[in-house]
């Protein structure tokens, strides 16, 4: 599946791996809570981030914009755990609904649920979009 990009995600984009080295797989722009998220290739978070987040501040700077990175991952679950890391997820569960959707369902501890959807629903929401975009995943359900 191809990703279709804005204009301003192939700036942002272009701009961090001139900064950071690290190869970008997707990054999605949120204007509503003033924020980046760059979806890296495996391997490259050390790069992105830098020595005591150098990198990753320079990149701050520049954009004046809240960064965040994800690290990509080919095996959808291990993807999904990337992209909710703040929660724990005891295990995941993929289906198909009768439209032939796919739907990943998350079994995640329930001290850390919070973490999971974040304040506004603002993280499940981002890994929504990432999962629909990389793997097609049409929606995530947090139990």
């Amino acid at each position: 599946m191809s990703v279709k990009l804005t204009t301003n995600e192939i700036r942002y984009i272009s701009l961090f791996e001139t900064i950071t080295s690290a190869t970008v797989k997707d990054c999605i722009i949120d204007d509503e809570h003033n924020k980046v998220t760059f979806l890296v290739k495996k391997g490259d978070m050390g790069l992105a981030i830098g020595k005591r987040g150098s990198t990753i501040g320079k990149m701050q700077k520049s954009v004046d914009r809240s960064v965040e990175i994800i690290e990509h991952s080919d095996d959808p679950g291990e993807f999904i755990r990337n992209l909710l890391s703040a929660a724990t997820i005891n295990s995941i569960e993929f289906s198909t609904d009768a439209k032939g959707n796919k739907i990943a369902t998350l079994d995640v501890d329930s001290k850390t649920k919070r973490a999971a959807i974040g304040k506004n629903g603002q993280n499940i929401q981002r890994a929504r979009q990432f999962a629909k975009r990389q793997f097609e995943i049409s929606d995530i359900i947090i139990k």
